[in-house]
């Protein structure tokens, strides 16, 4: 080892800057932006993807069958909304009264025959179904926020993909790119925020070590004698200036108020947090915004709704996985932790409080929202009690809302069961490639670390969303 690459190290670890920024997940700036007074100007377009883990049933929520036997349908009815065509659960009280706020797509479908929570995450959260995990092992293909992180990183924040309660529990749930960056490496991974024991809806809510309170008269100490270290013979070296520049981005995302004070829930009113209900996905959601508000670019958000009071049943990832007594999980059209009884209400809640104050504030324009589960529920109850349904890949449904996105609008159609789209079906493919042109980003020539042409995705983009 040269005398350079001695003194690299030592100013490395002098600064106390340099682990922070090389290879953190979800640590990846962009150009600063700021106005004539140094303030950062507003972030580009931001999304919220809300991934109800386990799969909600599509014909007891947003693709409801009225007119089916007793054993398809289900014991809800719908609710009359303003859009036609479009059939809601009666528990969506508050949503639908907001059906111009977002597009209902009721066609959504898996290709092949998978049945799985491992392969159809993988098939959503990368837009590719052509791609397999093969013998237990990830492919290289990136997530979605990796990919925003890569094209779209944040311009006032430290981070650009963030994910909130990672998956825990059973790793059926846990698709396997999630917390790696595929190919693009770890530095496009998201940053987990939070854990059951450690949610945005709890008085002692911390925020991640990044984000923790700092000595800052400390930080300037080390940037300072980093500085002294750094002589001009440093400065002629290509790599060394690279890394100064990165360094100084760094210590200016950790120095800004913007990634540390979204984490203060306390300074949102009581009654805007009640308006998203005070359980983990509700303060989750509104943490989201937060979040977007100081500049993080793609913000997923885990839709566990919690616990039941009287059922401690299930980790933080799974609420939507309803098979009901098959697999010990209680009644699906229960109050238990997987029923709906006890999930849809918050789910309710959460989604229309998200709306409405993206709306209050102007932020829906610049802001896309995507709910959905991996997968469906099979559209006939299973034959056990308490009942349930398993696992459907043929059909599903989605909300999607904001960026462009029109509102009152259903797409697509399924059958008079539920049981496989007859009209405009969308693959994970097609979901993808809206995402990325709801967000400016290019899906047919983008490159890799190592320069290498790759699409980001198969599918088109579906313009028929678009307003």
């Amino acid at each position: 080892m040269n005398q350079l690459e001695i003194n690299r190290r030592q100013a490395m670890i002098a600064s106390g800057l340099g682990t922070l920024s090389l290879g953190m997940p979800g640590s990846v700036f962009g150009t600063d932006k700021v106005d004539s007074s140094g303030k950062a100007v507003s972030s580009e377009k931001s999304c919220i993807f809300v991934l109800l883990c386990g799969g909600p049933s599509h014909v007891d929520t947003w693709d409801m069958k009225p007119e089916a036997p007793l054993d398809y349908r289900g014991p809800y009815e719908p609710i009359e909304t303003k859009v036609p065509g479009m059939l809601l659960n009666e528990m969506h009280t508050e949503l639908a009264k907001l059906t111009d706020h977002f597009t209902l797509i009721n066609s959504m479908s898996h290709p092949g025959a998978i049945s799985n929570h491992f392969d159809a995450m993988h098939n959503l959260l990368s837009g590719q179904s052509t791609e397999r995990v093969q013998q237990g092992k990830p492919n290289s293909q990136p997530y979605l926020g990796s990919h925003v992180a890569k094209h779209k990183p944040s311009t006032r924040n430290f981070v650009s993909n963030a994910w909130l309660i990672k998956c825990v529990g059973n790793p059926v749930f846990c698709a396997p790119n999630i917390g790696i960056g595929g190919y693009l490496g770890s530095a496009y991974a998201p940053m987990f925020v939070g854990s059951a024991t450690n949610n945005p809806a709890m008085e002692n809510f911390k925020p991640p070590e990044l984000y923790n309170p700092f000595d800052k008269d400390r930080l300037d100490e080390r940037k300072g004698l980093l500085r002294q270290l750094e002589s001009s013979e440093f400065d002629k070296d290509s790599y060394v200036r690279d890394w100064s520049d990165l360094r100084e981005k760094t210590y200016d995302g950790l120095t800004r108020e913007e990634g540390r004070e979204a984490f203060d829930m306390t300074k949102e009113p009581v009654e805007t947090r009640e308006r998203y209900g005070m359980n983990p996905l509700g303060q989750n959601l509104l943490l989201a915004r937060r979040m977007v508000e100081s500049g993080v670019r793609f913000v997923t958000v885990n839709g566990w709704t919690g616990q039941a009071p009287h059922d401690r049943k299930g980790p933080p990832s799974s609420s939507w996985d309803m098979h009901g007594g098959n697999m010990g999980m209680g009644n699906a059209f229960g109050n238990g932790s997987y029923g709906m009884g006890f999930c849809l209400p918050r789910l309710d809640r959460a989604l229309s409080g998200l709306f409405t104050d993206l709306k209050e504030r102007g932020m829906l324009d610049n802001t896309l929202v995507v709910v959905t589960g991996e997968f469906g529920r099979t559209p006939y109850l299973m034959k056990q009690s308490p009942p349930g349904r398993q696992h459907w890949p043929r059909c599903f449904s989605s909300i999607i809302a904001g960026a462009g996105i029109k509102g009152g609008n259903v797409y697509g159609r399924s059958n008079k069961y539920g049981e496989y789209p007859t009209h405009n079906p969308v693959r994970p493919e097609e979901l993808a490639a809206t995402i990325y042109h709801a967000l400016d980003i290019p899906i047919n020539n983008p490159q890799d670390a190592s320069g290498i042409s790759r699409l980001l995705t198969e599918g088109k983009p579906i313009m028929e969303l678009f307003g």
